[in-house]
């Protein structure tokens, strides 16, 4: 499933004729709504006795929240976003298209869940192809302007959800986590300074296996300066004692003769210093990893040597071997039943019952014994 966020516009009633229309090439079949700020049973644009449909009233309400922003009202106020499931996925239902448009409406933080009567007013529509445009202005309702911050990922991460629930085909999507490629200036530049790549992917990959290598911040540094590059560090303007990142650079060198620096989170965003902190301080065994580490495991320094396992627990009587665990052992013996068979702990002719004496009240034979040294009355104080 891809989500696309189309051109900005000034004409909402344009856009939704188009797409209650017939199309381009014909192809959109049965045009209805499928979700809204509000059940879209109550903003069906009702049908003209000629077959086409009437929007000034959709158009109307759609529009109203503009009037209260005034001359803040943006110039092209109208977001258009299209939804396309995957060519693998089922024909998903109408039930189906109003989660999902809910879902990337809340993400973006226009219409929040359970802000309705607060965020901009929407609508959903179908018209087949597995797909849905959704059309927003805006304008919220309660009078400010609509705020869109890095909407395409927040649709994204709508839509990876929906997927999961549903059980879509997964689309692989940009989440700013792969490392930034060099730019057209960058190549151009390391071709005339005749350079096998661009100094960007140089740095990172130096980053990258000292980051590798080093076990502690101070280490990292270490081994980038060893390899022949230039390391900046940026303080805090309030601690100057503070490391909060780092730059680092080559021989390059822009028009005012100055080094080019890059920034670890430039050059991938695992290589910034707060996720290389969180690397280091993450604990967990592994082999040794960078020259200081190795140096703590070299020879010369002693370790615990391996415990062997505990024994396993014996039997309560004197001189009898380990328990047998419960699930090797046979079916339990019944009280004063047949004897059972010899063993180290009891031996063959152990009688069940005293051969001197007299008789023995029934069930004697059967009592367990008193361990050595217990006392066979109530403890003291009883």
């Amino acid at each position: 499933m891809i989500g696309r966020v189309l051109g900005r516009g000034s004409n909402p009633a344009g856009l939704l004729y188009y797409l209650f229309g017939k199309g381009k090439d014909c192809q959109h079949v049965s045009p209805h709504l499928v979700a809204g700020w509000r059940h879209p049973a109550w903003l069906e644009p009702p049908a003209r006795p000629g077959g086409g449909r009437d929007f000034r009233y959709l158009t109307a309400l759609l529009t109203q929240p503009l009037a209260l922003l005034g001359d803040r009202a943006p110039d092209k106020p109208v977001w258009h976003c299209a939804v396309r499931a995957a060519p693998g996925d089922p024909d998903l239902g109408d039930g189906a298209w109003m989660a999902i448009a809910e879902e990337i409406m809340d993400r973006t933080g226009l219409s929040r869940r359970g802000e309705e009567g607060q965020g901009v007013r929407w609508v959903a529509v179908h018209h087949g192809s597995n797909h849905i445009h959704i059309v927003a202005v805006l304008a919220r309702q309660d009078g400010r302007r609509a705020a869109l911050h890095n909407d395409y990922y927040r649709i994204g991460e709508a839509l990876r959800a929906m997927e999961a629930e549903y059980g879509l085909v997964a689309v692989a999507r940009s989440d700013r986590t792969a490392a930034r490629r060099p730019g057209r200036a960058e190549t151009e530049k390391a071709g005339r300074h005749q350079r096998a790549e661009a100094p960007r992917v140089t740095l990172q990959r130096h980053a990258a296996a000292a980051a590798a290598a080093a076990s502690s911040e101070a280490e990292f540094f270490g081994l980038l300066e060893r390899a022949g590059l230039r390391v900046r560090l940026r303080r805090s303007s309030r601690d100057p004692g503070q490391v909060t990142g780092y730059a680092i650079a080559l021989d390059d060198k822009n028009p005012d003769g100055e080094p080019v620096w890059y920034g670890g989170g430039k050059l991938a965003a695992d290589l910034s210093l707060p996720k290389l902190r969180a690397r280091w301080a993450r604990p967990g065994p592994g082999p040794a990893r960078g020259p200081a580490r190795a140096a703590r495991t070299g020879p010369g320094t002693t370790r615990r040597p391996p415990q062997p396992p505990p024994p396993p627990a014996a039997s309560w009587i004197p001189g009898s071997p380990a328990r047998t665990p419960a699930t090797s052992r046979g079916p339990r013996p019944t009280c004063c039943g047949p004897p059972r068979p010899c063993s180290a702990a009891r031996p063959c002719g152990w009688p069940r019952t005293p051969t001197t004496g007299p008789p023995a009240p029934p069930g004697a034979a059967c009592r367990r014994r008193p361990r050595p040294g217990a006392s066979s009355g109530p403890p003291p104080g009883w």
